[in-house]
Parts: C-alpha cells; structure tokens; sequence
C-alpha cells in the first residue's frame, strides 16, 4: 500500500476509536440520568450495531465523489458525537421523553460510522486494485481503534475531561480525520474550500466547547439540582456533587442524593444507636461505605471503641468530606480521628482478604442500582460479613426504602436471612428520603426494646420500638434471594425507581 493512502490507515483508526467512545458515552450518560445500567448498555449497543449495518448497506447508493461523501461523513459525525452528552442532558432536563433523543442520536451516530468503512474500502480498492489487502488492513486499524477507544474512555478520558470534554474531544478527532483528507486528497474533493470552511468553523466550535466545558457543566449541572452547586468533581469512579441552600448541605453521588444535612442526623442514628444497643463488646467497628464520615461520627460517641476500620473505594470521596468545611461542620471532623484507619479499596475485596473480626459491621453503601453496587447486596458478600463478625456481633445494612422499593427491601432482607443470620427489619422517616429502611442481623435473636447511653437528635427510649413496626403496603415476602449469579435485587430496584419517576 502507497504511502498516501497510509494516511487513510491512520484516519481508520481515529474513527473507530471515536466511534467506541460515542457508543459508551451515550450507555454512561443514560446510565448517570436513568439507572439500570444493564438496559441503558444493552440497548445502546444492540442499537448501535443495528445501525451500524444498516448505514454499511446505505453506503452502497454512493457512487461518485466518494471522497466528498466520505469527509461529509466526518464532519457530521464530529458534529453528531461532540455534541451528544450535551445533547442528552439538556433533554434530560427540558424534554419528558429523554429516551426518544437517546435512540434518535444512537440511529444517527451508528449510521453514519457504518457507512465509514464501506467508503473508505471503496476509495483504496479503487487504486490499489487488491482487495485483500485493502480489507485486512482496514479492518485491523478499525478493531484496533476501537480497542483503543474502550480503554481510553474509562481509564483516562471520563476521569479526568468528563462527559462533556470528552464528547467534544472526540468530535474535534472526527473533524481532524475530516481535515487530513481535505489537506491530502484535496484534487479529489470537489468545492473543497467549501469543505474547508465549514471543518474549520466546526473544529473552532469543539476546540471551544473543550475550553469552556467546565461552564457548560456548571450551567447543565444547575438544571438537574434544585439547590447551587457547590462543588462539583468527577473522579475515576463516581461524580461527586455537593449542592447547599442556606444551611441545608446536599452530597449527591451519580445523581442520587446521598445526605441532606437538615435531616441526615435521623438516618446515621438508626444505622448506628440501633446495632450499637445490642452489643455487650463495642470496641471494633467496621464500617463499608460511609466516606461522608457522618456514621464514623455517631460511632465514636462511643468511648469504648478502639477502632474504626473505614473502607470506601474512592478516596477523593474521603478528601472532599475531610476538607470541605460545609461537609466538616456537619461530620465533626470525624476522618480525621486517631481511632478511624481508611482502607481505599473495594469493599468486596476487603473483605476476602481480611481476617478482622469485629463487633460491629455496618454496610452504608449506596443503592443496588448497578451491577458493581448489587454485588455488595448479594448472598456471598453477606456470608463474608458473618465471617467477619464476632459471635456475639451485629451487621446492619442500610436496605433502600420498604415503601418506595418494598420488593427490593425484602429482597436485602431474605438474602442476609439466607446465610444463617437472624434479621430484624427497621424504618423510619428520612425527609430528604421519604420512609428508609434498614435490616440488622446477627447470629443470635436481637431484641426490640433498646436503649441508648449517647446523646441523640431524634432516636428516644420511646420512640425505637415504632421502627421496627411495617404497614401492610410495605410488606412483600414474595420476593427471592439475591444471588452473585442472579441478581435479582438490581430488577427490582430498577422497576421501583422506574414507576416512581
């Protein structure tokens, strides 16, 4: 192959990578919106591949001036691509049917990546007159693009540009393809200072939403809060939002709000006091999750413990709610006590490789709303609690909401009851929340009238008792064990956040 169609070599591999990444951020950003991160995936991929071939079989109708055709193709799929997390948040926040946008952008950006490909076969077969040749090399540069794209997008661009960033980068890559043609095949390309034109007005808009990209957040960000951000920062695992209206402070993970600092004491008391009455021995404390340092905090009003073990995948979650003084002023400085030890890690995998044994295990993790958060909410992670439990210790796991999400919440409920475990089931009114629930577990019977030594904001002698009382439209025991290998739990969250949306 000549050395000037190596260049098309090259421009294969840009665009196949352009195109994985296209197709993963639409399946993250309708994950973030939506939830149910196995249908938004799924779709947008059987979608995209549909689309795929069906813009490979228009490619056929094209046939003259392909050199024109193929540069159109780029820059429209630079202008489809860049814009298209931009796209779908603004119809997150002004259309009532997000998923229509979403379908009609995975249509189009398919469509015309299938048609790439054909086109560009047909431009070097022209020349080369080797058929074979031409196939084999375009395929490996697009498998290889696309492998590329895979691994970029995860590990470097959505942690450190973000959606939007990424999204226009990507697009000015398409441009730039677009751009390489212009400048080598350009006695090829009829009305080429039209082309020129209109690719360096497109490649000057990406470059500035590139730039400006953390405003456009901001402003896109805005419409989704109902209170002013804050602080705003997308780590390597989750986005991070902190939001505040006069004294109310509000921590939102991937959307989902985590604590309201006007209500956030009635949650972290029942997750902590409740357990904490049932142990004669309170000296080692494990908690998984809880990075915002709130139940760290109710725990060392406890003299007798000796020791928090704190494990919470990301650290920058640990950073912002140990220096962040609207965060500080509510958690007590409580990351930073001498009795807390922070393990950043998976909380799956500390507990396979841990030999601790503690008093008191509390599971704080977000909502099972994906396939990496149900696996801390199925069979085996459970058994791996109880191994680490004391004889005489307690487990509690905040469980979703039993009025909300009652399947769901009984669905928690029966997997710890499946590894031996004696459950109690509890409740109370969160504002911020609605009616949220919780199951405590331990190897022997607990009881229901407790008491508390340590100060309290709501949880009273007189008032315990009530929680562990449910209504019959927050009972549900036809529900199954959430397995490792089926997890259940994710469909029945899913649907309950699905009817109350």
């Amino acid at each position: 192959m000549s050395k000037k169609y190596r260049l098309l070599m090259l421009t294969t591999l840009i665009i196949s990578g352009c195109s994985m990444c296209y197709e993963l951020i639409i399946s993250a950003v309708s994950s973030y919106l939506l939830g149910n991160s196995t249908l938004q995936y799924s779709i947008t991929i059987g979608l995209y591949m549909a689309a795929l071939g069906f813009g490979s079989y228009l490619s056929r109708y094209f046939k003259k001036n392909l050199f024109n055709v193929f540069v159109t193709i780029e820059l429209s799929i630079g202008v489809a691509g860049g814009i298209s997390s931009l796209l779908l948040f603004l119809s997150n926040i002004y259309i009532s049917n997000y998923v229509v946008v979403m379908y009609l952008e995975i249509i189009l950006i398919g469509m015309l990546a299938g048609a790439e490909i054909p086109i560009m076969t047909r431009i070097i077969e022209e020349d080369e007159k080797n058929l074979s040749v031409t196939l084999s090399s375009i395929f490996s540069f697009d498998y290889i693009g696309g492998l590329l794209g895979a691994i970029a997008f995860p590990l470097l661009l959505l942690p450190r540009l973000g959606f939007f960033s990424t999204s226009f980068l990507c697009g000015l890559l398409n441009i730039t393809a677009a751009i390489l043609i212009l400048w080598r095949f350009g006695e090829r390309v009829a009305h080429i200072w039209i082309y020129r034109v209109f690719a360096a007005g497109i490649a000057s808009g990406m470059i500035i939403g590139i730039v400006f990209a953390d405003n456009i957040s901001e402003s896109v960000e805005g419409g989704l809060y109902r209170d002013q951000i804050i602080y705003m920062e997308q780590t390597e695992y989750q986005k991070i939002v902190v939001t505040k209206h006069r004294d109310d402070v509000r921590l939102y993970i991937d959307g989902n709000c985590q604590f309201s600092t006007a209500d956030e004491y009635r949650y972290h008391e029942a997750l902590v006091h409740i357990p904490m009455s049932e142990l004669s021995s309170r000296k080692y404390v494990l908690i998984l999750g809880g990075g915002d340092g709130m139940a760290v905090r109710e725990v060392l009003k406890y003299d007798e413990v000796e020791r928090i073990d704190l494990v919470d995948l990301d650290a920058e979650m640990i950073q912002i709610c140990s220096t962040n003084p609207n965060i500080t002023s509510v958690n007590q400085n409580s990351l930073e006590s001498d009795k807390l030890v922070i393990y950043n890690t998976d909380a799956y995998e500390y507990l396979e490789d841990s030999e601790e044994q503690y008093d008191l295990i509390i599971v704080d993790l977000p909502d099972p709303n994906s396939e990496s958060l149900n696996k801390l909410y199925s069979n085996i992670f459970y058994r791996m609690c109880k191994n680490r439990l004391k004889e005489a210790g307690v487990m509690v796991v905040q469980s979703t909401s039993p009025y909300y999400a009652t399947k769901a919440f009984w669905s928690i409920h029966k997997t710890i009851e499946s590894e031996g475990l004696y459950v109690k089931a509890y409740h109370l009114q969160v504002p911020a929340f609605g009616d949220w629930g919780f199951n405590m577990a331990s190897r022997r019977e607990l009881a229901e009238e407790l008491d508390f030594d340590v100060d309290t904001k709501y949880l009273t002698r007189e008032n315990v008792s009530a929680l562990f009382r449910f209504g019959k439209d927050e009972m549900d025991d036809d529900v199954e064990i959430n397995r490792l290998t089926k997890p259940v739990l994710m469909e029945y969250y899913n649907k309950a956040v699905e009817f109350w949306n």
